[in-house]
């Protein structure tokens, strides 16, 4: 294929291009061309790219199609497992077949996604597994070990991702052996890093790709600086999951965690030669300590930290547990260092020692310019210290990275001797596209709610960037209608969740479940759960729908039952759920055709980040409230409206039963940054609807 790379993806996106052989029901749409076109500019040039691109669109093969015509080297990334999944597993080898391209892919998941060998082979003696199941689940994982040549845990049938198995087979930075591990040549994580080092399209997620930012250990440090196109897809997520890993997290739970495999290995392998139950009491003790001077808190409580200790909590009492924790780490330390030479698990805990005991130095002094500090409270304690964005890092570490791979390091987390986790030597290898600059793609369905998507530049740190927005090609006026009961109790009142089961379970009598509940909090989630299935008691058994409710079963077999519908001689199904599946769920068809939203979604004013955040703006003169409050529920609510429609042929119909969206000036702002759905005014429009819906 000759020409330039605008002209091989303009002749792809033709109605018989190459893209025809990949796509089924294939036809040339403007806007998929159009931000096709807008990649492979950037590719060619170098530079940033935004690109919002609603539902329908076909954003994917948008870049896909010019990255992978380009022949340059490029690293995907998305948000969630399961977009990786279907990049790796169904796009790229469509399109590669369909152009005949002779390119490699790899894969490449955080630890936690891997089997470790050497840890199924402890966790088969140990004797304190959590429960019986555990004995079948670990016998079917060690059947599947002896197959499996990826090691990805998604690959195992039926295993819970909620599985208290999964920590005990899969390794972590902190307890990886690394060279020293007597499975080393076998380890999968080691194998899909050097299929990652080798391949042309990389497939990665965003937690990953900041994990390796903040330690530069898990081998990214290495692939980044030899790719020529990065492109992040469900950008949205990207600021809030690279605060995550940039920030300091130290929790008691870890420090349980590591006393109990201190005491593991000191007794299997230098049993007399440390007092090792002393350094473990110590260590156990100064966790509970520092658990029990936060006292009986809600839970999930988090608590601000803005002076020398959490709200509420003696700054005294709280510094003296602080200070015992900080020693008993440098005791374990101490005791580990003399006995480091009699195995690896030793110079490991010796390095898990020196790391919390650091971790510790940090959270005894003030907390860092430009970041916020909280605790979280549950069975364990959580201490926490994290950026208000990612802008400043994206700016220095990402954006910049490859014209200095010897850049100073990020918090010393890695190993001092300039040696990774696999005790190789990290690629030294500058920008391989010295002409033109690399290219960077930010792309996702929802980026904000107005022209410049300031919402998402600015906290990412990419307001040079080129910024283009593509409508979807639904005809959402035919396709969709969008409903706001008026007399309608008032989000605070006791009575809203039941109310809002009230509508829902109308809404999936009518049409034999085919339901969505997004909720806004999980107490609202167990009342609209609970009451649904109170008033579906009422119903013929064969025509009640089945309520599945969040947290009841693994997210995988909810969408999966979902999505069967009323197949089987069953009736449909409702699902009510918070959190994750505001965006990410996919139910198209006739399995979906209600979606109910309890309350705009707004940031919880008391979080610490969110408080932090508003202050900072407050600070410099802007609303909070119109810059950040408001345009993060437009993008929240965006996403899940967007899962209503999701296919041309679809139709359905939206009811967000909150009253501020037509009572109050801001809700105009928020309708407009959703779909343009056909408006229904009252309750017998509504009814109209969803019989209509049935025909």
């Amino acid at each position: 294929m000759t020409g330039s790379l605008e002209d091989k993806v303009r002749d792809a996106f033709a109605q018989d291009g190459g893209l025809s052989r990949a796509a089924e029901q294939f036809r040339e749409r403007s806007g998929q061309t159009e931000m096709a076109m807008a990649v492979a500019r950037t590719i060619d040039n170098g530079g940033m790219l935004v690109v919002e691109a609603g539902t329908g669109v076909g954003k994917t093969f948008s870049y896909l199609v010019p990255a992978l015509l380009s022949g340059e080297r490029v690293l995907l990334s998305t948000a969630t497992k399961t977009l990786q999944d279907q990049l790796f597993g169904r796009d790229l080898p469509r399109l590669v077949e369909a152009f005949g391209l002779p390119v490699r892919t790899a894969l490449l998941k955080g630890r936690a996604s891997y089997l470790c060998l050497h840890r199924l082979d402890m966790a088969r003696h140990d004797a304190s597994l959590p429960e019986r199941g555990s004995l079948r689940t670990l016998a079917k994982i060690e059947q599947w070990s002896k197959a499996t040549r990826t090691g990805d845990l998604a690959e195992l049938p039926g295993l819970d991702e909620r599985s208290p198995l999964i920590p005990l087979i899969t390794s972590t930075r902190e307890n990886c052996l690394g060279a020293q591990c007597p499975q080393f040549k076998p380890c999968h994580v080691n194998l899909a890093r050097r299929e990652a080092l080798a391949a042309d399209i990389v497939v990665i997620n965003h937690h990953l790709f900041f994990a390796d930012l903040a330690v530069r250990e898990t081998g990214m440090a290495e692939l980044l600086p030899t790719v020529s196109v990065v492109v992040f897809d469900e950008a949205h997520q990207l600021n809030e999951t690279g605060v995550q890993f940039l920030g300091a997290q130290l929790g008691t739970g870890q420090a349980l965690d590591f006393a109990r495999d201190m005491l593991a290995a000191g007794l299997q392998h230098a049993r007399g030669l440390v007092d090792w139950q002393k350094l473990v009491s110590m260590t156990e003790r100064a966790a509970r300590e520092l658990r029990l001077v936060v006292g009986k808190q809600w839970p999930g409580a988090k608590l601000r930290w803005l002076g020398a200790s959490p709200d509420g909590i003696d700054p005294d009492a709280w510094q003296g547990a602080l200070d015992e924790l900080l020693h008993a780490f440098q005791a374990s330390a101490e005791g580990l260092d003399t006995v480091s030479e009699i195995s690896p698990d030793f110079v490991r805990l010796h390095e898990r020692a020196r790391q919390l005991a650091k971790r510790a130095s940090k959270f005894a002094l003030a907390c860092e310019v430009d970041s916020v500090r909280w605790v979280d409270v549950g069975t364990q304690l959580r201490l926490i210290e994290s950026p208000l964005d990612i802008a400043d890092a994206m700016r220095k570490r990402v954006l910049k990275i490859a014209d200095d791979a010897d850049e100073e390091r990020f918090d010393g987390d890695e190993q001092e001797d300039g040696l990774d986790a696999y005790g190789e030597q990290p690629a030294r290898s500058g920008n391989v596209r010295e002409e033109g600059g690399r290219a960077w793609v930010f792309t996702s369905a929802t980026l904000g709610d107005e022209p410049t998507l300031r919402w998402f530049t600015e906290p990412c740190g990419l307001q040079d960037a080129e910024v283009l927005r593509v409508q979807s090609p639904f005809d959402y006026a035919s396709q969709a209608a969008i409903y706001v009961p008026r007399a309608f109790p008032k989000p605070n009142d006791p009575s809203h969740s039941q109310r809002v089961a009230q509508l829902a379970a109308r809404g999936a009598a009518e049409l034999g479940g085919r339901t969505l509940v997004l909720t806004t909090t999980l107490r609202a989630l167990r009342t609209i759960g609970d009451e649904m299935r109170q008033r579906f008691e009422l119903l013929d058994a064969q025509l009640r729908p089945e309520v599945l409710v969040q947290g009841e079963l693994p997210k995988r077999v909810l969408m999966d039952r979902f999505r069967e519908g009323s197949s089987a001689g069953r009736a449909g199904c409702v699902l009510v759920a918070s959190a994750s599946f505001w965006e990410g769920f996919d139910a198209p068809g006739d399995v979906l055709q209600l979606v109910v939203i309890d309350k705009l979604p707004f940031p919880p004013p008391n979080d610490p980040l969110v408080e932090a955040r508003s202050q900072r703006l407050e600070s410099q003169g802007r609303s909070s409230f119109a810059d950040y409050s408001l345009p993060e529920a437009a993008v929240a609510l965006k996403q899940g409206a967007g899962r209503l429609i999701r296919r041309e042929t679809d139709s359905g119909v939206l009811a967000i039963c909150d009253t501020r969206l037509v009572a109050m000036g801001y809700g105009r702002r928020l309708l407009a940054a959703l779909p343009p759905m056909r408006r229904l005014e009252t309750e017998a429009d509504f009814d109209a609807a969803l019989e209509a819906l049935k025909n």
